[in-house]
Formats: structure tokens, C-alpha cells, sequence
């Protein structure tokens, strides 16, 4: 069989599973140092699916599977020197020489196939391949939806939050005016993001503040929500501990607001009788010159092993926290470990119940690490 016999069997009859191209024969000319290509579905849509690398950026084109077979043949004859076709029959190594003759050798099939004949790219809440506006300003992604390799963590972790925030909302009757507050906002990844989900993917008009303590920054995310029109997005310069709002505040959010600050924002979220509470707390530094445990010691002794235990009782000790004032709360994964170790959110939805068993349980566990005159009670008291 030749190629495109190869090719054109393989992709018609549904068993093309994967194709890499390596060494373009025309360096100059050919910004791609690497082209991968698979079936995927878009929308329901089987297509196949071009990502293409240059050294600092990847690209993707979609193609029908007519329009496929005849890209892939041009990739081959006129494009690069090495490719790999892995199909459900039999992988295939070719090799095309400077002078473009072409040697095929052909081995065992490695790769299976995935149930439906095609890999699945995860369907997110904001998709690839579609243009979103602030993703684009703020560097995410291009015009065309293509998000760039350098922010695909960054996408990843827009789209979980965006999945952790419709999961709470779950059950809700939604109004117009729904209020956020972001405390900590930094740059605003996840600000822009809530709005963008509120009022163009759910059709409600949002209101949001975001806070934060350096004014570039403010200053920078308020020129940028100017430029999206996001006309009820604001930044705000300022400290958690001495912002105030006297209207109501349906949620909360709090991500990476340093040690006792997350703590600030908690309390003035439980004050405020705000019904969703989202916090990744960071740098849970308070703990650790506080606890003790003579049992534990054989731990407690090595400075690494104590922060973490420290962080650990510290979000635990806030779980507790905030079940005994009403609400029902979920330690859960926001990013996975290999990026970051503060990877907790604790997400806390209000049932206006005060819950004495949680309550004691907080106690009781304050009295095991002998804790004393903690942060987020002496706020919550005055």
C-alpha cells in the first residue's frame, strides 16, 4: 500500500487514531518545528484536529476528514522528514530523503482506539477553539479561540473554577444583581471570568467588585474591564479588614489571599450572610508557631513536615469554623498537586443553621495541637 492508500483507508474507514510530524524540510519556511494531528469532537462534530509548535506557541487548525486526508498527503510529500501514523491496523514510520524519496516501514498497531473511534478533548465551560474576549486581552488565548501553551494551565484552571462555581449554583434561582465580591484579586483571571460566565454564558447581570492591595494592578484591571465593557466590574484599591458593603452579597471569593487574610475574609463573609463562600487560602503561616502535640512531636520536630501539618489544621480548624455558623462546607481540589501545593478550596453554601455538633468538634480540635487565641475568633468577636 502506498501512502496515500495508507491514509486515505485509515481515515475513511475510522481507524486513524494519531500522526506526528518532526524535522521540516524547509526550516526557513516552515514555522512548525512539530505538527500532531488526531480526531477529536467539537460540538458533537467529528473532525481532525491539527496542533502545530512553534518554539514558544501552539496552534490549532480543524479540518473535515475529506479536507484531512489531503493536508496530511501534502505534510508528507512537501512538509517534514519524519512521521509517525498510528492506526487501529498498524503503525507506520516514514521517511522521506533530501532528495523526497519515501521509505515506509510498517509495525504492530501500539495505540487502541477510544470507544467512540475518536479521542475526546475535555469539554469545558469556555471552549478551545472559540474566541472569548477577556481570555484575548488578558493573553490566554488569539482572536481565532487558539489558547496559547504557555497559559493552557492557566485556561485549565479557569474553566475548574468556572466548573466549581456552576456546581454551587446548582438548585439556585438566579436574579439579575447578583453581587460578588473577589477579595485579593491580583490580576483577575477568575474576576473576568465570573463575569463573562454570569452575564454572557448564564444571562445574568452581574455586579463585582474586586479588591486588591496594589494599585497597578487595580489600575490595570479596571482599564482592561473599560476596554470589555464590562460595565458592572469594578477594582477597588484596598485591605480586606477595612472594606465594608452595605447591600447584599449572594458570594464571596478569596483565592490565594495571604494567611490571616483569608481568615478576614471569611468573617466578613459569614457577617455579611453571604449564601456561597469560595477560598483558596495561601501562606497559613499563624499555626505554625502555635500548635504543639507531645504525641506528634516526631513530626512536629521537621520544619517542612510542620508547615504542611500547619496548613492542614489551619483550613480544617476554618471547615469547622464556618459549619458551626451555618454553612455546609467542602474541602475539594482546585488545581492538581504538580502545580502548586495550595491546592485547597474550601467551598462553604449557606443552610442558616447553626450547627453545635460542628462546634464542639472545632473545640475539641483546637484542644488536640493546644491552640489558643486564634485569629479568625478575636475578628469574628469584635
Amino acid at each position: 500500500m502506498n501512502i496515500q492508500e495508507i491514509v486515505n483507508k485509515s481515515i475513511e474507514e475510522n481507524k486513524f487514531i494519531y500522526g506526528v510530524f518532526t524535522t521540516p524540510k524547509n526550516k526557513s519556511d516552515n514555522p512548525y518545528k512539530k505538527i500532531t494531528v488526531r480526531p477529536v469532537n467539537v460540538k458533537n462534530k467529528s473532525i481532525i484536529q491539527f496542533e502545530k509548535f512553534t518554539d514558544k506557541q501552539a496552534f490549532h487548525e480543524n479540518y473535515s476528514y475529506e479536507e484531512a486526508k489531503e493536508e496530511i498527503i501534502n505534510l508528507i510529500t512537501d512538509g517534514y522528514k519524519n512521521i509517525n501514523l498510528f492506526t487501529s491496523d498498524a503503525d507506520y514510520q516514514i521517511i522521506v530523503s533530501k532528495k523526497g524519496s519515501i521509505k515506509v516501514t510498517e509495525k504492530q498497531p501500539s495505540k487502541k482506539q477510544s470507544t467512540d473511534n475518536h479521542n475526546k478533548k475535555k469539554q469545558y465551560i469556555i471552549n478551545e477553539n472559540e474566541p472569548c474576549d477577556f481570555l484575548e486581552l488578558l493573553g490566554v488565548m488569539n482572536k481565532q479561540g487558539m489558547v496559547y501553551s504557555k497559559k493552557y494551565d492557566k485556561f485549565k484552571q479557569i474553566n475548574k473554577f468556572l466548573e466549581i462555581v456552576d456546581d454551587s449554583l446548582k438548585g439556585k434561582e438566579l436574579k439579575d444583581d447578583f453581587m460578588i465580591i473577589d477579595f485579593g484579586c491580583g490580576k483577575a483571571y477568575l474576576t473576568f471570568a465570573l463575569y463573562y460566565y454570569f452575564y454572557y454564558l448564564r444571562q445574568v447581570k452581574v455586579k463585582i467588585i474586586g479588591l486588591d492591595l496594589k494599585e497597578e494592578v487595580i489600575n490595570y484591571c479596571n482599564e482592561i474591564s473599560g476596554k470589555l465593557n464590562y460595565d458592572n466590574l469594578k477594582f477597588i484599591y484596598g485591605d480586606i479588614r477595612n472594606f465594608d458593603y452595605k447591600n447584599n452579597i449572594d458570594m464571596i471569593v478569596t483565592l490565594h489571599a495571604c494567611d490571616t487574610a483569608t481568615d478576614a475574609s471569611l468573617v466578613k463573609a459569614i457577617k455579611w450572610n453571604a449564601d456561597i463562600i469560595l477560598s483558596v487560602p495561601c501562606c497559613q503561616h499563624e499555626f505554625y508557631d502555635k500548635i504543639k502535640n507531645i504525641e506528634l512531636e516526631p513530626m512536629l520536630k521537621h520544619g517542612l513536615i510542620k508547615e504542611r501539618v500547619s496548613s492542614l489544621v489551619t483550613d480544617s480548624l476554618r471547615g469547622l469554623f464556618l459549619e458551626a455558623k451555618g454553612y455546609k462546607v467542602q474541602l475539594m481540589e482546585f488545581i492538581a498537586m504538580e502545580h502548586t501545593p495550595k491546592n485547597i478550596l474550601i467551598r462553604a453554601i449557606k443552610t442558616g443553621k447553626e450547627n453545635k455538633n460542628a462546634e464542639q468538634e472545632y473545640n475539641n480540635f483546637k484542644k488536640l495541637w493546644n491552640l489558643e487565641d486564634l485569629f479568625i475568633e478575636n475578628y469574628y468577636n469584635n
